[in-house]
């Protein structure tokens, strides 16, 4: 009986997956240069109001058909979007973009590793763990104490975000869940966004800096992973996903200047590492269960 040729890995759709986490990092730094005319919140408020316009434009959801008990899952869903970006640039306003990421990355990892339920699976979590000792013996004590408070409350709603974000996709079908769910969460942050910025917010250079995060950090990124889904599976898309604290590392560094020591680096790498690990894990047990890394909207 002839063997089946392994299926090779689509190069141009792991192009996309890259480009959008590059797209993503690119617009996490433009969002930090932003931060002393309109703060972390008003540059949330601003990001996530101009992608619920986006998405609300190109899904066009239809309200009438959701049942009562379902909107309670999409607003939890909005909630938690918003909280979870929120965090994200609270934190990254405090610490340094690589740092921000490796330690928000714990949160999918901790949640693949508990899915697995197999002992194993906590020896990729100790991996990650020993990560971000090296980082912090690479300079934690130089580090804003609550900026790595913020980060790992991003780790922890970015793995609620995975559970929320495929709940609703269950329950309404396309974009229509997320593009609801961005605007509510858009809805929430909103006022601590005009709280921390004021009128301006209202200023047409930060507004049209506004809409080029959002177009870089969700619109373009969200776009390419659709597209690159379309050949990859849900495994090999969480690799090229949990290398995400590297590329923002790399955006740091090129745009912020953010420099980064060999302990920090190794680090980084680890955590990278034990995210590629788990993932591998889950293809080897269920691949049709495996959990995917959603980007953070």
């Amino acid at each position: 009986m002839p063997q089946t040729a392994p299926r090779r890995v689509p190069l141009g759709a792991v192009g996309f997956v890259i480009v959008g986490l590059l797209c993503q990092e690119v617009g996490a730094s433009v969002a930090v240069l932003l931060f002393p005319q309109v703060g972390p919140a008003g540059m949330v408020a601003l990001r996530l109001v101009f992608s619920a316009a986006i998405l609300l434009a190109v899904a066009r959801p239809s309200l009438r058909g959701i049942p009562g008990r379902h909107w309670v899952v999409i607003v939890i869903f909005g909630l938690v979007l918003g909280s979870m970006n929120l965090l994200f640039y609270e934190a990254i306003s405090r610490i340094d973009l690589g740092v921000t990421v490796t330690i928000e990355v714990l949160g999918p990892l901790v949640l693949s590793v508990i899915i697995a339920r197999r002992a194993i699976a906590w020896l990729w979590a100790v991996l990650a763990f020993v990560g971000v000792a090296l980082l912090g013996a690479g300079g934690f004590h130089d580090l804003d104490l609550v900026g790595v408070l913020f980060a790992l409350g991003a780790a922890v709603t970015w793995a609620l975000y995975i559970l929320s974000s495929q709940r609703t996709g269950e329950i309404v079908a396309g974009l229509g869940g997320l593009a609801i769910a961005m605007a509510i969460g858009a809805i929430a942050v909103l006022p601590f966004g005009i709280a921390q910025a004021g009128v301006v917010l209202l200023d047409p250079r930060v507004l049209a800096l506004g809409a080029t995060v959002a177009l870089l950090s969700s619109a373009i990124p969200y776009a390419l992973e659709l597209i690159a889904l379309r050949s990859l599976n849900a495994a090999t898309f969480s690799i090229l996903m949990a290398t995400s604290p590297g590329i923002a590392t790399l955006a740091g560094f090129l745009i912020l200047q953010q420099h980064i020591g060999w302990l920090e680096a190794a680090g980084i790498a680890l955590v990278i590492a034990a995210s590629i690990g788990a993932v591998r894990m889950r293809e080897r047990r269920a691949p049709e269960a495996a959990v995917i890394e959603e980007t953070p909207l």
